[in-house]
């Protein structure tokens, strides 16, 4: 489903005092938030590569909260408890999990990180993911490998590609 985002109190006095410290890009990102724009809306108007990392940052501000969803999509996931999903939804892990799925996430996890930050950073991330023996274990290591994409600028450009297929086997 499309998520639909609007601005809470905090992102409208934002707007108006500018007190919340924003970089110019996510407060042009706040500014097109309105609760009618869907996500594809305004990642059509802002050309960002990593709209999910910066809507994530405005919603866990407080600057703005999920309204709505509207028409459903094949890559839309439900929440486990019936709500909303949130920007990161993971799909359902499947009744037999398949190995082969944490051997790839597991390598996409060190190829893009020796790719993007290079081949000695972020070793712990790598080493978790690595000892990970279940898909519940290996999403414990999807924020930190996100952030530390999002941290390089190749990686901010690329960021919502990548995301999208690390989720796929995670």
């Amino acid at each position: 489903m499309s998520v639909v985002f609007v601005k809470t109190a905090k992102g409208v006095e934002e707007m108006t005092g500018r007190t919340g410290g924003l970089t110019p890009r996510v407060r042009r990102v706040l500014i097109m938030i309105d609760g009618k724009r869907t996500v594809e809306d305004i990642r059509a108007m802002a050309l960002a590569d990593d709209l999910s990392h910066t809507l994530g940052l405005l919603e866990e501000s407080g600057f703005i909260e999920m309204l709505a969803q509207t028409e459903p999509t094949a890559s839309s996931v439900p929440a486990a408890d019936g709500g909303l999903p949130a920007i990161t939804t993971f799909r359902e892990v499947p009744a037999k999990p398949d190995p082969k799925e944490l051997d790839m996430a597991r390598n996409f996890i060190m190829n893009t990180l020796k790719t993007f930050c290079g081949p000695a950073t972020h070793l712990s991330i790598i080493e978790g993911a690595f000892a990970a023996k279940t898909h519940e274990e290996m999403r414990e290591h999807f924020a930190p490998w996100y952030n530390a994409i999002v941290e390089t600028r190749d990686g901010r450009r690329r960021a919502e590609e990548l995301r999208a297929q690390l989720l796929k086997v995670i």
